[in-house]
């Protein structure tokens, strides 16, 4: 009968180390996006998927928040493994910009790659009478939430164009898509939405009225003084109504990772998201421009020792 007890014993000693190695492998990953109406939200959606199915023993979330800056206080904190992020908040976040929200330098972020171009895409309703960035002026704008990414990209934009918030009649630091239900209900005049191309924020609100891009000249581009910031084009018909090309900046966004992340698990979520971009493609049209070769380009921050083991595999870096 002791026998048998001791047997069972030992069995049942060896189940629970057997459930205690599997549950200390159990890893996390949080993945830090923005508001649901933006682009990061989806993309961090799939991403976390991608994670979840592909990497053992991986819990995989995706988290909705104001976006760049607030995404980038957390990795600094370790609430989270990875996060979507503009290419000047990482820059300002590791230089330690107070005005930009960080208040010291966050020396923890470390890059796993670079993504899309956010647009900065400036949304006027027709009946605003509003048709270029002077014509803000007075006017009901939305920057986006406090702080965020597009807030800091609107601070940026109307200095470069020679006014500031002191020049509008209202601002508003809401998400996307309460900018534009405020601008269905004609509360405001006009939003200023930095993202990938074809959001579904401005979607939506070109197909409940009558809508007006207002082009940001590349001589404002020029003005703001920052590498970030490239002239680019929102092609015709990317909206309702949209029927020409408008001029405009674009910025680049980084996946932004923190050095407390472990190597194994960092080289396992850059290789995973390259073997997969099919399910970030489906996740959102902007994830298209998601390339293996643009990886590393214009990387403001060091690039966290398990991405470069993969981008050495693969030949991207030596």
């Amino acid at each position: 009968m002791r026998l048998i007890q001791k047997v069972g014993l030992g069995l049942g000693l060896s189940a629970a180390l057997v459930a205690g190695v599997a549950h200390a492998q159990q890893q996390f990953v949080n993945v830090l996006t923005g508001g649901q109406s933006g682009v990061y939200y989806p993309m961090g959606v799939a991403l976390s998927q991608i994670y979840a199915k592909a990497i053992p023993n991986v819990r995989a979330t995706a988290q909705v928040t104001k976006a760049s800056a607030e995404n980038l206080n957390l990795l600094q904190a370790g609430r989270g493994e990875l996060a979507l992020a503009l290419g000047d908040s990482v820059s300002d976040a590791w230089k330690g910009d107070a005005e930009a929200g960080f208040a010291k330098p966050l020396d923890k972020l470390r890059g796993l790659s670079a993504t899309y171009n956010n647009y900065i895409q400036i949304v006027a309703s027709a009946d605003s009478g509003i048709k270029t960035l002077a014509d803000l002026k007075g006017k009901r704008v939305s920057v986006g939430a406090a702080k965020s990414g597009t807030e800091l990209n609107a601070r940026a934009i109307f200095k470069a164009a020679g006014f500031s918030y002191a020049d509008l009649a209202k601002v508003e630091y809401l998400a996307f898509g309460e900018s534009v239900e405020l601008m269905k209900n004609r509360q405001l005049d006009a939003t200023l939405q930095s993202a990938g191309l074809g959001v579904a924020s401005i979607r939506d609100l070109s197909t409940a009225i009558k809508i007006v891009v207002v082009p940001v000249p590349a001589d404002v581009v020029a003005k703001v003084g920052d590498a970030a910031y490239q002239s680019a084009v929102i092609p015709a018909n990317t909206y309702g109504g949209q029927t020409a090309d408008v001029a405009t900046a674009a910025i680049p966004n980084f996946l932004v990772t923190h050095a407390g992340v472990s190597d194994d698990l960092a080289y396992q979520m850059t290789k995973t998201m390259y073997e997969n971009l099919d399910t970030l493609y489906a996740a959102h049209n902007a994830a298209k421009a998601i390339k293996r070769e643009n990886a590393v380009k214009g990387m403001p921050i060091p690039l966290h020792p398990g991405a470069q083991r993969y981008y050495r595999e693969v030949g991207l870096i030596k």
